[in-house]
Parts: structure tokens; sequence; C-alpha cells
């Protein structure tokens, strides 16, 4: 995999999703931090930032699929990076002012989760214009790679600038990654093709075609299914866990880094791991296997201890996790772009994020007020416990018809 070129354009966007992933992996938790640190908010006031940011940017959103299915990709992009660094710069401008409010969070937060589905919408589309069919598992397990690569050393420094500096400042790095990610995708030089016309109006029944085909396919649905309740479970405990460990355990900024950064070389291991996994064994069954591992390991944080000892069981878990999430997410994001035609793949894209963030939002608000009635550890402990039962979901029901699944158009050639 690492031999095999898949062409210059790739190459920046390669870059630029590389820029943009350091930056938000720096930035890691800072939104949470400064609630807590800054704004003096509780469980539920961090999980609500969390939620409503989400939900509201998935509300915003909901357009955007049959908007971008009719415009070029790359100047979408762009603008998305643009969005996200802008709002992100006003916090740090905000608590330089002594203005900083948490309402100006909820904002950012809001515009954030917004342009994050439209960017992600028009990726996925433009991937599949300048990367074969055959290489998509490549170029998915070289993202995946460069996230949790990222993943494994920005949490680290970023608690270590925390420590240091506060926390307002990382959000500075997450807006410069933007700001460069823009750059790289603006570098790419190779014509796009030109983007399908459906009429200049479109209708309300246009907002529901990305979810009519994720139902019609036997396949797609139960993976929306399980990576909707798996990612929401998960990002759910994420605001609970940093009051646990930073309020009531007492954990330095450096250690919480450190926890959930260095175990993120599992991800690396496991995203390099999955293209020979698929060949060794066949697609759908490390997709299965892969699915319902990475399901077991969080319901052990319950158990999470003050001092070393905690920061040593919370890399073990996130180890574990990681690694099987890294063989589970190309593998996945590959076989969606691969059953979606490319005159459909925006709205699919839009309609999966917008409800994926929802979930998350649902969860999120959901067991922060858990967290304020029972205490954050019982409800992690929850959280872990209906993780276990999530693999059900990838079970398939129903049988393919011949309407479920529309013919693939043809992917453009590209250089290579």
């Amino acid at each position: 995999m690492a031999g095999q070129r898949l062409g210059r354009s790739f190459g920046w966007l390669w870059s630029a999703y590389a820029a943009s992933t350091v930056g938000t992996a720096l930035g890691f938790g800072a939104f949470p931090l400064i609630a807590i640190a800054v704004l003096e908010a509780g469980p539920a006031e961090v999980s609500a930032l969390s939620a409503v940011g989400l939900a509201a940017g998935a509300l915003l959103a909901l357009p955007v699929g049959p908007w971008v299915e009719t415009r070029r990709k790359k100047p979408i992009m762009i603008g998305a990076d643009v969005l996200r660094c802008l709002a992100l710069l006003t916090i740090p401008l905000a608590h330089i002012l002594d203005l900083l409010s948490y309402a100006q969070l909820l904002l950012v937060a809001v515009l954030s989760a917004a342009a994050n589905i439209a960017f992600a919408s028009a990726s996925g589309a433009y991937l599949k214009q300048i990367v074969r069919p055959a290489d998509l598992l490549t170029a998915n397990s070289r993202f995946e790679t460069t996230t949790w690569t990222a993943t494994a050393v920005g949490p680290t420094v970023g608690g270590a600038v925390i420590s240091l500096l506060g926390p307002v400042v990382t959000v500075l790095a997450n807006a410069a990654g933007f700001l460069l990610s823009a750059l790289g995708i603006g570098a790419i030089r190779e014509r796009e093709v030109a983007p399908v016309t459906r009429g200049t109006r479109w209708r309300a029944a246009d907002l529901v075609q990305g979810w009519r085909f994720i139902h019609a396919d036997p396949h797609l649905r139960p993976l929306l299914r399980n990576t909707v309740v798996v990612n929401a479970l998960i990002m759910a405990t994420e605001p609970l866990l940093a009051v646990l460990l930073l309020g009531e355990l007492g954990w330095a900024a450096w250690q919480y880094g450190i926890a959930f950064g260095l175990p993120c070389v599992g991800g690396f291991v496991g995203a390099r791991l999955a293209r020979r996994l698929r060949v060794r064994f066949g697609h759908r069954r490390v997709l299965l296997v892969a699915g319902v591992l990475r399901a077991v390991p969080p319901i052990a944080l319950v158990l999470v201890v003050p001092g070393t000892a905690g920061v040593i069981m919370v890399i073990a878990v996130q180890l574990v996790l990681i690694t099987c999430m890294g063989v589970f997410v190309p593998l996945f994001a590959t076989e969606r772009l691969q059953r979606v035609p490319d005159d459909r793949i925006s709205r699919v894209l839009v309609s999966w994020n917008i409800t994926s963030k929802a979930g998350i939002a649902a969860l999120t608000a959901l067991w922060g007020v858990l967290g304020a009635l029972v205490g954050p550890r019982i409800a992690i402990g929850l959280a872990g416990l209906l993780l276990l039962a999530t693999p059900l979901l990838l079970i398939e029901r129903g049988r393919r018809t011949p309407e479920a699944i529309e013919p693939r158009t043809p992917v453009p050639a590209t250089a290579s």
C-alpha cells in the first residue's frame, strides 16, 4: 500500500486532509476544557455544548446534499474550510477581549458541525473523481492512517500546550489546520468533472433521497444503524469522561492528552492492516469481525481509577478499541463509496452524516442529563453495556430487490 501511487491530485487532497486533521488533533477536547476551566460549566452544560452544536449543525446541513450534487466540489470544500477557520478564530479573540461566553461556544459548534457535513459530502464525491475504484481502499486507508497518527501525537502535544498556555491556544492550531487545508485543496490543478444537473428547482422530496437509497440497500442499511449507534454511544461519553477524569479524579491536562493520544498508534496499525486482512480473509468477514470487536472495550472504562494506574488502564482500553476501528473504518468507507452511484453520493453522505450527528447529539444530551443524575461513572458504564449489544445491528435483514440498488454510473478515469 505504501508504494502505490494515486496521483498528484490525491497527494494534495491527502496533504489538505493531514493539515486539518493535525489541527483538530491539537485542539482535542478544547471546547469541553474551555467550558470547564474558563466558563465553569458542569456535566450537563458540557454535554449540551456537544449535543446542541451537532443537532443544530445537522439541521442547517439538511439541504446540503441536493445542493452539493449540482455544484463543483472543490469550491465547496475550500469554503467549508474557510468558514471553520474563521468561526474558530472568534474564540481566542473573544477570550482576549474578555467577552467569551457559553453562547458563543455553542454558535461556533453549530457552524463547525454544518461545515463538517458540507465538507464530508463534497469530499467523498470528489475522491471518487480523482481515484480509481480499485484504489479507494488504499486512499481510505491512508486517510485513516493519517487520522490516527495525528490523533496519537496531537492530544499529547495539545495537552502539554494547554497545561502551559491554557485551552484557548489550541483553538488557534485547529483554525490554522483548516486554513492550510483550504490552501492544499486550492493547489489541485486537475480539472473537475462537471457536476450532475437536475434542473434549477429542487423539491422537498430531494431532501430524503439519500435515506431512501440507504434503506433500499441491504448492506448499507445495517451499516448505517451500527455506525450511528456505536459512534453516538462512544461520543456521548466523551464529555462525561472529561468531567470524570479532569474533575472528579483530578487528572492533569497532559495525562488526559496522553491517555487518549498514545492509543491512536493502534489506529495507524489497524488502517495499515486493513487491505492485507481483506485480501487474506475477505472484505465482509474482516468488516464484521472488526465491527463486533470494537464494541467490547469501552465497558472497562467504568473501572478507571486516579493516578498512573488509571492512565495505563485508559491507554490499554483505547488501544484495543482504536485498533479495531482502524481496520473497520477504511473497509466501511470504501464499501459505502463503491455501493453508491456517482450522482447520489453527495446526498447519501449528507444523509449519513446528518443521521450520525443527530444520533450523537441526542445521546450526548441524554447522557449529560444521565450523568448529572447518577454521576459520570455510572453513565459511562451504561453506555458500555449498550455497546455490547450493537453487533446485532450489523445483521442484514431482507433480500436485495431489483429496485434496491440502481446501476452504478462509471467513475471518470483520472491519472494515478
